[in-house]
């Protein structure tokens, strides 16, 4: 029941040998001893070796479960209690099936990292009577979408119980109902992960199917989905004696989260909403994945109002118009819908990205909350997403970086791991990919016979089928969900030319190709059904398989065999994508896209690159441009590069390439980087700030709504006066006046301001306050010395809130310029 043997492959053997088919069949061992037989299970356990297994087995996990790890060797001293930690999915196992994809991605891997770096976060999600659903390619080559039902009694969770034994349950009003939800606990290594169902007995049918799918159904059930996970999520906690120091936001979905931990403050110190939400906003941290505005969660305001009006009028004191203001640019626009990432941003004292490139592009969709600021300034960082490399390993590679780096490679800092790396030989590593190659294609053989046989192929196709893979020839990957900004099709521009790429009989290559269209999605499953048509093109056979039901296992075949990963995502549409990452520490390559991750990651030796880094939006010529540069790299780079042997049989130049790409780059996009990042830049600080404004009853929190209110009422009768400017061979000396309207000269900060020039940062430099006051409204003269090398036209004065402590402009959001 614990997940840890989802990445540490130590008792993988004690479940096949209690039931070989069953483990392969499905990798969760609570079905396998829910399933074998007491005869087979009574004859392993009177084996000496079994139990010999069992044993060093069971002492692993109890030494691991207590031993000091990366964040209590690094911040002993750290007032990092808890980290609550929200995502609408999780991608742990195929065993726990409640995820999609890339979000629930990034959320399971980062609880795994915080358990093995010992960091204390908890997780909170919904566990799904159907999940996400699951694909079925029928005869005519068509997506059909299933939902079977997901049985908690053969999933790795346990109902929470109360200290009297009773299953924890929470009452959440609805209109005209009360909503019950069960607690479910999952256990990551030393991080659990609480899930809330509706799906109980004293609830109306309707109210069971809340969590029934993951992202299906109409904007009233998202609504109440998200309203079960944030308020719900945060009523669990506190039912559970957990006061987190941390809230972290894995994406809006569970935005309602902060309006409930406000909430719950207000009742504890007596304090209104605003002062409730400035205390406690330092302490919570929304991380948005969406690349375009219009991915957003947006909600109309009546289906707001039937919901949550009554809520945020009993519980949290605000009118409708208040409340709704949360989630609007424009508050008087009363057709704006309510957007959950607004309301997510202006809950927390940190946003971030998840790469560099969709930080940038965060600034831009975000830029319309904070008018008259340069976008490079709109409060949005980024922490590039990484993956669990032993999550995604194969045992041949775990066994590779283990002789070159150690079994605890990935439980603290990564500062020797190059270097270990470059000492492999080539020989260790093309024996990798050899290995790697040979059991993607022998797995990959059998589940599309199964595939094929369900769908009433005949064997003799069956078998032509099987045959097109080759253990011996570049394997190229491409899996994810089928949509039309991701390009799936691209390698189809011109489908001749890519089965002579493909069957080139001196350098062939084969192709394996898997993922999903949302049902609702028709272009998407046309992309589908247009690859499953060239599949099946009898004058060619081409060297191409779609492998159904892309999940967990599937990925993690892919991942570990491919030799090349190609990726086609329309730039900036990709957040951050972590499909390629997996394959680094697998030896795998990336040919993808200058997008998301590989945007950072890029470098001629370790990969191929398409595009030009630019955005062309959904411009047709430019994708015939990119599919006629993809082809081109197959056929003059990547393909000639893998077929070029030395006298002993190694593509030199290749695995150069293979070396350099797992030297460098898998360090740098594990998820143990990306957690040691949030815990140390955005973790410890927030934690210590909601400390230092929810003391004393939030008295902090007061101040700074009174500077808010006070800067509010006083801004637009501010404004800037006269400026001077002395100039020398070698500085522009500035003086200018400020009237700050009674307010105190330490609440505003004056600065001499030039925009970038040629890639470098803007300049911002303080200019400081003579004591002395001028005329009759207060005026005060402030000054900065800036060097002449650019021209005084170039600078600007503004003058902005400033508060010692206040996240300036996410708190206050103010500015006046010069004009």
């Amino acid at each position: 029941m614990d997940l840890r043997w989802t990445w540490n492959h130590s008792g993988d053997e004690l479940w096949r040998r209690l039931d070989p088919a069953q483990w392969a069949r499905t990798h969760h061992p609570s079905v396998v001893l829910q399933t074998v037989s007491r005869e087979r299970l009574a004859s392993a356990l009177a084996n000496p070796d079994f139990c010999g297994l069992l044993d060093s087995l069971v002492q692993a996990k109890r030494q691991a479960s207590t031993a000091p790890r990366w964040f209590q060797q690094e911040h002993p001293q750290a007032s990092l209690g808890c980290v609550a930690y929200f995502c609408m999915e999780y991608m742990l196992s195929e065993a726990l099936p409640i995820y999609s994809g890339g979000l629930g991605n990034v959320a399971g891997d980062q609880l795994k990292a915080a358990s093995n770096l010992g960091v204390p976060v908890i997780g909170v999600g919904l566990l799904y009577q159907h999940g996400y659903f699951r694909q079925v390619i029928d005869r005519n080559g068509a997506q059909q979408a299933l939902y079977p039902y997901n049985d908690p009694r053969q999933m790795p969770v346990t109902p929470v119980r109360q200290a009297n034994g009773e299953w924890l349950r929470l009452e959440m009003l609805l209109p005209g109902y009360s909503v019950w939800l069960r607690a479910w606990q999952v256990q990551v290594g030393r991080t659990k992960l609480y899930l809330l169902d509706s799906n109980d007995a004293a609830n109306v049918p309707i109210h069971r199917g809340i969590t029934g799918e993951l992202y299906g159904g109409d904007r009233e059930l998202r609504l109440k989905q998200e309203m079960v996970l944030g308020i719900g999520g945060w009523q669990l906690l506190t039912a559970l004696g957990l006061k987190p120091d941390v809230c972290h936001l894995n994406e809006g979905h569970a935005a309602f989260a902060l309006l409930e931990r406000t909430r719950a403050f207000m009742a504890e110190a007596g304090q209104p909403f605003p002062v409730a939400l400035a205390a406690t906003r330092p302490g919570n941290l929304f991380t948005t994945h969406t690349a375009v505005a219009a991915g957003f969660d947006l909600f109309p305001p009546s289906l707001m109002e039937q919901y949550l009006g009554r809520y945020a009028q009993e519980k949290l004191g605000l009118g409708l118009r208040e409340f709704l203001a949360l989630g609007r640019k424009n508050p008087d626009d009363g057709n704006e819908p309510f957007n959950m990432a607004y309301l997510a941003m202006r809950g927390s004292g940190a946003i971030n990205g998840v790469s560099r490139l969709h930080g940038r592009l965060s600034r831009h969709i975000f830029a319309p909350l904070f008018p008259r600021w340069p976008e490079d300034e709109v409060p949005v960082g980024h922490v590039t997403n990484g993956v669990h490399m032993p999550t995604w390993d194969s045992a041949a590679a775990d066994d590779l970086w283990t002789e070159a780096c150690g079994k605890g490679r990935w439980l603290g800092t990564s500062a020797t791991l190059e270097a270990d790396l470059r000492r492999v030989s080539d020989e260790k590593l093309w024996a990798l990919r050899t290995v790697s190659r040979k059991s993607l294609v022998e797995y990959a053989r059998e589940r599309i016979g199964q595939q094929m046989g369900a769908a009433g192929a005949e064997r003799e196709v069956i078998a032509r089928t099987q045959g097109r893979l080759d253990p011996g020839i570049l394997t190229l990957g491409f899996a994810r969900r089928f949509a039309t900004y991701k390009r799936p099709n691209l390698l189809l521009h011109d489908p001749e030319r890519l089965i002579r790429i493909l069957k080139n009989p001196q350098r062939p290559a084969q192709l394996i190709l898997a993922g999903k269209a949302h049902p609702a999605d028709q272009a998407g499953q046309a992309l589908i059904q247009n690859w499953t048509s060239f599949i099946r093109r009898a004058d060619v056979s081409p060297p191409v398989i779609f492998l159904a039901d892309y999940d967990m296992l599937l990925a993690e075949h892919l991942v570990q065999g491919v030799d090349v990963w190609i990726n086609t995502p329309r730039r900036p549409w990709e957040a951050c994508g972590t499909s390629g990452m997996k394959v680094l520490v697998n030896g795998g390559l990336n040919l993808s896209e200058i997008d998301g991750w590989w945007a950072e990651a890029y470098m001629p030796d370790v990969g191929w690159a398409l595009g030009d880094g630019q955005e062309h939006g959904e411009d047709p010529a430019w994708d015939a441009s990119e599919a006629e540069a993809l082809y081109e790299r197959l056929e003059q780079e990547v393909i000639p590069e893998f077929y070029t042997r030395n006298d002993r049989g190694i593509p030199a130049a290749w695995v150069k390439r293979i070396r350099e790409s797992m030297a460098r780059l898998t360090p740098k996009f594990a998820a143990s980087r990306a957690v040691r990042e949030y815990t140390e830049q955005h973790y410890l600080p927030a934690a210590a700030a909601y400390h230092e404004r929810t003391a004393n009853k939030g008295a902090v929190g007061k101040q700074v709504v009174e500077w808010q209110q006070a800067t509010d009422r006083k801004w637009d009768s501010l404004h800037i006066g006269d400026l001077r400017v002395e100039t020398n061979a070698d500085h522009h000396a500035f003086a200018v006046e400020i009237f700050l309207n009674d307010l105190e000269p330490s609440s505003v900060r004056v600065e001499l301001f030039a925009n970038r020039t040629d890639g470098s940062d803007p300049l911002r430099e303080e200019m400081k306050c003579a004591d002395a006051k001028i005329g009759a409204s207060g005026g005060r003269v402030y000054h900065a010395t800036v060097s002449a090398a650019r021209p005084v036209s170039d600078y600007t004065v503004r003058t902005m809130p400033q508060r010692l402590g206040a996240a300036v402009p996410l708190e206050a959001s103010r500015i006046l310029w010069q004009r």
